[in-house]
């Protein structure tokens, strides 16, 4: 006998069901999801979090006809399940298959890309004004939660719905965490709605209906027929438990969020022998730097778990800032401590820091203020895909005046890095990549480089490379494991911006110079070094090698470095071409 998942394709499927089978249903979808993501990792806590919902509106409101936004989209998977992608859901955020966010081309269902928080209320109050311009009726329905609606993009567009009589129904999911727990005063006026009046949102001329169990269908469709019933913008408030269903991603939920590979029956997390990454070598490392630079703070938006720097605010609680989500602010915020002689040390992911470009240009480099910027997750970061890959830094940063961009291609070079940061008068960039290191360099004092050199790691006579990042250190490899030392000079750019110009001038006796970079060519290292070479009259051959422009979906990241010809076995033929082997 079937269970009701298996005869549900379509959302016309659930709703033949009876209300009184829906719970069944949440049951099996639960475990459906449990079963699939216990061997194709992916964002788990969120996702069984919202399985009551996510039958509730689509059992309840005419979709795909009526708009639907998942804010972030980590909660979508029910949503893509009962939506015709059950079938390919073992696909999940694998090479062409299931996106891990909501994307457009995808299904009818996802009527916006999403993948970074708080944009969900800005879109359907503009798809909300057009359905105005066109006479068209529908429904207007954005579910966001309670971390991502206290950021400024949110707050930005309830002002602007409360000063019209749009029909939009937002959805506060309500569970007191992101990927950490909540931080900031809307928490605690969230837990206390009920018994407040006014409230942020009835101040903001929204009609706010609530509070109600989030896992409760009897409460999820009352909630619904009120806000049917109610003309105008309104909020619906459910209280929701993230993990809900599965014991141990309720009571751990930070580590449930994203666990990778697991056993469902047990629980036991299928983790790798415990690795070093370039996340645990930045908080050892701010230990170390904020024990003997009383000025020095560090910055996060929602970022703690994914930055390593739980322990470093346990033991510096008064200089470790966690703002929420809200990476403009945290630049600012940044910005404003170094004019007052504060030293801040801004944890922040690449893809992140893209929504925080203003502030990065007017507020800190426009200033020339002493803020260290640490990005973290540079370059590809697989599976999440194109809302998330951090490869558009590089260009971007290369062409903001009064700043210092580096990027270290081994451990030694990343600890000397964050060490010179404190030392400078300027804002001053760092990135690096989610990965794990094999080695682990002895504990030492640092060294203060240079800023503006390159490291030479080998010296050959026919060709120069020139290299930065993860990938500096992979083609170092390749040279050392066929033998080319005496062939080729490797130059590993640990500065993107300033270079030196004598690094020029000794491009200047190569006949051949090939340039690799972990980010889009547009803009980046590689252009610079052309240009620089160009103005000096340089009549060999110059080729740059990174990443395309274009938007690049998820894949592992050895599926990813191939797809864009920079895997070992493409960098190889690369090099022996050019050394006419």
């Amino acid at each position: 006998m079937k269970t009701l998942l298996e005869n549900i394709r379509t959302v016309d499927d659930l709703r033949k069901l009876s209300i009184q089978q829906l719970p069944e249903l949440a049951y099996e979808l639960r475990d459906f999801i449990l079963d699939t993501l216990s061997v194709k990792p992916g964002h788990l806590g969120a996702s069984l979090g919202v399985v009551e919902l996510s039958i509730a509106l689509h059992y309840h409101y005419q979709t795909p006809e009526d708009l639907l936004i998942w804010d972030v989209g980590h909660q979508s998977y029910p949503h893509k399940i009962l939506t015709g992608r059950k079938e390919n859901f073992y696909t999940l955020r694998q090479k062409q298959g299931i996106a891990g966010f909501p994307v457009r081309t995808e299904s009818m269902f996802d009527p916006f890309g999403v993948g970074h928080s708080s944009t969900s209320l800005s879109a359907i109050i503009g798809m909300a004004t057009a359905d105005n311009l066109h006479h068209r009726n529908r429904k207007h329905i954005a579910v966001i939660g309670d971390a991502s609606i206290a950021s400024g993009m949110a707050l930005e567009a309830m002002n602007h719905l409360g000063d019209t009589d749009l029909d939009v129904l937002i959805i506060l999911n309500d569970n007191s965490i992101g990927i950490d727990p909540s931080v900031g005063a809307l928490k605690s006026h969230f837990a206390q709605l009920d018994q407040q009046r006014p409230n942020i949102f009835e101040n903001l001329n929204l009609h706010y209906l609530g509070s109600f169990d989030g896992h409760s269908f009897d409460d999820l469709f009352y909630a619904f027929s009120l806000a049917d019933n109610t003309n105008g913008p309104k909020i619906i408030h459910l209280k929701t438990t993230k993990g809900k269903g599965y014991k141990n991603a309720e009571e751990d939920q930070v580590k449930w969020h994203s666990p990778g590979k697991f056993n469902k029956t047990t629980g036991e997390i299928h983790s790798h022998a415990a690795q070093t990454t370039y996340q645990t070598v930045f908080a050892e490392t701010m230990q170390t730097l904020m024990e003997h630079n009383t000025d020095l703070v560090a910055i996060t938006p929602a970022m703690l778990t994914g930055s390593n720097l739980i322990e470093l605010k346990k033991k510096f609680p008064q200089r470790v800032f966690d703002v929420g989500i809200a990476e403009q602010h945290a630049l600012t915020f940044a910005a404003g401590l170094a004019t007052q002689n504060c030293l801040p040390y801004m944890a922040i992911y690449s893809t992140f820091l893209q929504r925080a470009y203003d502030q990065l240009i007017h507020d800190i480099a426009l200033q020339n203020l002493p803020v260290v910027l640490c990005i973290d997750r540079a370059g590809f970061v697989g599976t999440d895909g194109a809302t998330h890959h951090g490869y558009f830094d590089l260009s971007f940063l290369n062409s903001i005046p009064n700043t210092i961009v580096a990027t270290a291609s081994n451990v030694k070079d990343f600890i000397d890095v964050l060490y010179t940061a404190q030392f400078t008068q300027q804002p001053f960039a760092i990135r690096f990549a989610k990965e794990e290191i094999s080695y682990y360099q002895e504990k030492r004092h640092p060294e203060k480089l240079i800023i503006g050199e390159a490291k030479v790691r080998t010296k050959g006579t026919e060709i120069a490379i020139c290299a930065c990042g993860k990938i500096a250190d992979r083609i170092r490899k390749i040279i050392h494991r066929h033998q080319l030392e005496t062939k080729v000079t490797l130059i590993d750019f640990v500065f993107i911006k300033p270079i030196n110009d004598n690094i020029f001038s000794d491009l200047m006796n190569f006949r051949t110079v090939l340039t690799f970079e972990d980010g889009i060519l547009n803009g980046g290292m590689g252009h610079t070094i052309l240009e620089n070479l160009i103005a000096l009259d340089f009549d060999g051959k110059i080729e740059n090698f990174g990443y395309p422009d274009a938007f690049i979906e998820h894949a592992t990241i050895d599926e990813l470095n191939e797809l864009v010809g920079l895997d070992d076995t493409n960098i190889e033929k690369i090099i022996f071409e050019n050394l006419n082997f």
